[in-house]
């Protein structure tokens, strides 16, 4: 569905733009460059690699690329994310990509194949833009990487995740929120668990990259975790951070899945205690191990993930609802607009209605009402 999006938007871009030079890339051009590059539409086709060197765009400035496709094998890149963001002008928080890439073989992800190999940014690197981005002003962070939790295993010395959360938020003192963007269970290491329960800088909230509630179906996905394990660290963490909430993926009607085997994925949003739901029906990968698995009917995976949709949302207003009559520390990321420390959105006004107009600032709110996923709050 994405890729015949960027189709659409392709084609709409050179019929409003004529003389535009279009230049295709990221993972779905890294891919299947071929495809792109036979659209008459577009006049390169660019590589996840290539897309990340001043030079190319240097020479696209100069006029056509000698090669119409420039993408190499992406499984040959050992460059680490040298490219990490500085920061977002106006926005709230800044996201630094830490790790790119994925060792790892789900049988249903073709990220590896836009991707690459995982590669991580050393330890000082990110401590260093991290002190720069608070320096500028910004109060929350986010940590991003493809497999955020494989962090370290590439560098000297093998640092894990937990240890460069430790060096930043040590090395960084200033810095008020820190937020990961999904971890995986598996990989989860002593001291990153530690610093979840125990750490107040670290958002009392976390996204686990679950998929499945079902042992088969994890087996047939090529997780490395087990739905009690899953249930196993959900119960752990929340039993020493009680205020902790879980957002996590799954993937609905993957090839061969049962009744059975749904009502046990299902059933993972209260045995888990699941708050924020990422459903995602299961879409065909060309290429991918499940792409030869017998498929199920379009219609039966989409109500599934209306299922599973329900039961989110199900568990988010449960939720919402014991914040109301709370004071919660929001951080402002557009004008009337907020989140609190638990990802919940609030609705953000002083006490005459005007929106909170302090975009990037942490300030307190006290919660008055809950409706349409949302908390509604008042400032001052």
């Amino acid at each position: 569905e994405s890729e015949r999006q960027a189709r659409q938007a392709i084609r709409r871009a050179r019929r409003e733009n004529p003389g535009a030079t279009i230049v295709v890339t990221g993972c779905a051009a890294q891919i299947d460059a071929a495809r792109f590059a036979a659209m008459p539409e577009v006049d390169h086709v660019i590589g996840n690699a290539e897309k990340m060197k001043a030079e190319t765009f240097a020479a696209l400035a100069r006029g056509p690329l000698p090669a119409r496709v420039v993408v190499n094998d992406i499984m040959s890149v050992r460059e680490t994310a040298s490219h990490m963001v500085e920061g977002f002008e106006g926005r709230a928080r800044a996201f630094v990509e830490v790790q790119h890439g994925c060792d790892h073989r789900c049988t249903f992800c073709i990220i590896p194949y836009g991707r690459g190999p995982s590669r991580s940014a050393p330890v000082a690197d990110i401590v260093a833009q991290a002190e720069r981005l608070v320096a500028a002003g910004t109060n929350e962070l986010v940590l991003t990487g493809v497999d955020l939790t494989a962090y370290g295993a590439d560098l000297p010395g093998t640092p894990t995740l937990g240890r460069m959360v430790r060096r930043l938020l040590d090395g960084v003192p200033a810095l008020a929120r820190l937020r990961l963007s999904s971890i995986d269970v598996a990989e989860v290491d002593d001291e990153l668990l530690h610093l979840i329960v125990s750490e107040p800088r670290l958002m009392p909230h976390l996204h686990l990259s679950l998929q499945a509630g079902d042992d088969m179906i994890l087996k047939r996905m090529k997780r490395r975790h087990s739905r009690s394990q899953a249930i196993d660290f959900c119960a752990r963490v929340r039993a020493e951070r009680p205020e902790i909430v879980f957002g996590a993926d799954l993937i609905a009607g993957f090839p061969t899945e049962t009744d059975a085997m749904f009502e046990n994925t299902l059933a993972m949003v209260a045995d888990a205690g699941l708050t924020w739901l990422h459903v995602f029906p299961y879409s065909t990968r060309p290429g991918t191990p499940a792409a030869r698995m017998p498929a199920l009917p379009g219609a039966m995976v989409r109500e599934r993930a209306r299922r599973l949709r329900a039961a989110g949302n199900a568990a988010r207003d449960r939720f919402l609802a014991t914040c109301v009559g709370a004071t919660e520390d929001v951080l402002v990321e557009q004008p009337g607009l907020g989140r609190t420390p638990r990802y919940a959105h609030v609705v953000l006004t002083d006490p005459a209605g005007t929106p909170v107009a302090a975009t990037g600032a942490v300030v307190p709110a006290r919660i008055t009402a809950a409706d349409e996923g949302r908390l509604h709050g008042i400032v001052g």
